[in-house]
């Protein structure tokens, strides 16, 4: 019987901790490191800043995106967990390290599939 490939965390959590990883991070370094494409980064991007979990600052030519750390989570059983703690569960180095695509590749982070 072949095992099926799934996810923990949905690429929405993906997005978050790579633009909470690197604020000024392009779309299509998440789409790499995420494995999905620029569309959808684009598309999970806005479904966060209408929840109110993430917003975007125009910089000149480029996004700057800021984590609300102080959201709770959407899901009536995980309401009263705040995004912040998850974040820093999923991702505890708290130090900002860039996750540009080009990067993440040379370190070996870039995964053939879902993690």
């Amino acid at each position: 019987m072949k095992q099926r490939q799934w996810s923990f965390l949905s690429n929405h959590t993906h997005v978050m901790v790579a633009l909470e990883a690197d604020p000024d991070v392009l779309v299509r370094d998440v789409a790499a490191l995420v494995g999905i494409t620029e569309r959808a980064v684009h598309q999970i991007i806005v479904d966060l800043e209408l929840a109110g979990l993430v917003a975007r600052t125009r910089v000149g030519r480029r996004n700057h995106y800021t984590i609300n750390r102080g959201a709770h989570l959407r899901h009536p059983l995980e309401a009263d967990v705040a995004v912040g703690p998850l974040l820093d569960l999923v991702r505890p180095t708290r130090h900002r390290q860039p996750a540009r695509h080009e990067e993440a590749v040379g370190r070996g982070l870039k995964s053939s599939g879902p993690a």
